[in-house]
């Protein structure tokens, strides 16, 4: 990724919003109105008419994006997406298509517009996601019991050619307003693509780069996208090129209060280091109640996740990967000629690197405290024979500088040449 796009590559941590006014019931986002899906196992299964109902009486008084912003930027994060219209075609703006919106709503207020000013004065880029599927628009159609349950890939039949042409000028007419309504967007994260197969999305594409130059976009708007998005998992092999996995700190995308499997903070640490050094951004979720407020045990673990990256932040964010997995028994990032080892489990005594230029080694230290490492290298006997050989680094680790969630030391080499 180059020019206006380089900072993705570049992020390593973000935040995920999902939010709507079903939040107000408990119910995971969208998914409840079709019955569930395979992907959520803690999703509810609610009529149509149900989930709908909360939006009379949306007015989340404890919204506070500010505050949200605030902690994103000290749990270390680079952007924030925010769902400004998930599945269930509630927008969270007060879109001037459609009545089915915040603006029909107790509350009133465009909470796009609050997050977008919120999140660029702590210094984020701005992302919003934007369904393609709409189950409460009637030109969709709209989904209704006698649809359930959902099966992928036997959506409801298509609607006519005028009527799908109507869908998709409102749509288009959705984006624009989110294009032009709120200065610079730096992402626009799409979803729902797989339930129908005409997007005119190569038109839709063109239509985003015209509104909004220097964005990028998923690539869930069919045969588009920067950047690839595995879902809920740290894939073996990084992709071919930029990508992001969104995650959810425990297994619902939406606030449940009855999903208490939550991940711990030393996971998630875990899950960021790996990301990272697979060159890879973690989009971590967070899941407004009803009343905007958010739970405590996800406050809890991004002050827990800033507290370190108070300290370990600059092996994350602008750094590639270090070295192959063959060489360092965890992940690696590297910046510039700073290697950064992540150490996920507790050492005995000593780490080991190996085929690193060890005449070129200058320093080691611990990263959060900065304090120096004993340090000791070896080659073989023909490789000692050259003017800059591979060997291996082992480096001495105390037990008194192994940290709680993750230790990380940074190996300082002189360029090459």
């Amino acid at each position: 990724m180059t020019g206006a796009g380089r900072w993705f590559d570049q992020a390593r941590f973000g935040m995920f919003v999902h939010w709507d006014h079903a939040s107000q019931q408990g119910l995971e986002v969208s998914w409840p109105l079709v019955g569930g899906v395979f992907a959520l196992p803690q999703s509810q299964s609610v009529t149509v008419e149900q989930y709908h109902s909360s939006a009379a009486t949306f007015d989340p008084q404890e919204w506070d994006p500010v505050a949200l912003a605030r902690l994103a930027r000290r749990a270390g994060m680079g952007y924030a997406v925010l769902t400004a219209k998930h599945h269930s075609g509630y927008a969270m703006w007060p879109t001037k298509l459609s009545d089915w919106s915040v603006a029909r709503s107790p509350y009133g207020k465009d909470i796009v517009a609050g997050f977008v000013e919120a999140m660029r004065a702590e210094g984020l880029r701005v992302g919003l996601y934007f369904s393609l599927s709409d189950w409460h628009h009637p030109d969709y159609p709209a989904f209704t019991e006698e649809h359930k349950p959902y099966r992928f890939g036997a959506s409801p039949p298509m609607p006519d050619p005028a009527t799908w042409e109507r869908y998709l000028e409102f749509m288009f007419g959705q984006v624009t307003e989110l294009l032009t309504g709120y200065g610079d967007i730096d992402l626009l994260w799409f979803d729902g693509g797989w339930e129908r197969p005409d997007w005119r999305a190569a038109e839709l594409e063109a239509e985003i780069r015209r509104l909004q130059p220097s964005i990028i976009l998923n690539d869930r708007l069919p045969g588009v996208g920067d950047y690839s998005t595995p879902e809920q998992a740290v894939p073996h092999a990084p992709p071919s090129r930029p990508w992001e996995t969104c995650l959810t700190m425990n297994r619902s995308w939406g606030w449940n209060p009855d999903d208490h499997a939550y991940k711990s903070s030393r996971s998630l640490v875990h899950t960021l280091c790996e990301v990272a050094g697979k060159g890879g951004n973690l989009l971590l979720n967070v899941s407004p109640r009803g009343d905007g407020s958010l739970p405590e045990e996800q406050v809890a673990r991004l002050e827990e996740i800033g507290g370190w990256m108070e300290h370990n932040a600059e092996s994350i964010g602008g750094t590639g990967p270090g070295v192959d997995a063959a060489q360092f028994y965890g992940p690696s990032t590297r910046a510039g000629d700073t290697l950064y080892l992540h150490l996920l489990m507790r050492p005995y005594d000593t780490v080991d690197v190996r085929h690193l230029p060890v005449r070129r080694v200058r320093s080691v230290r611990e990263l959060a405290s900065g304090r120096p490492l004993a340090y000791r290298t070896h080659t073989g006997i023909l490789e000692g024979l050259m003017a800059d050989p591979p060997g291996t680094v082992t480096i001495e680790v105390p037990g008194d500088v192994v940290g709680e969630l993750a230790t990380v030391l940074a190996v300082e080499l002189a360029p090459a040449g």
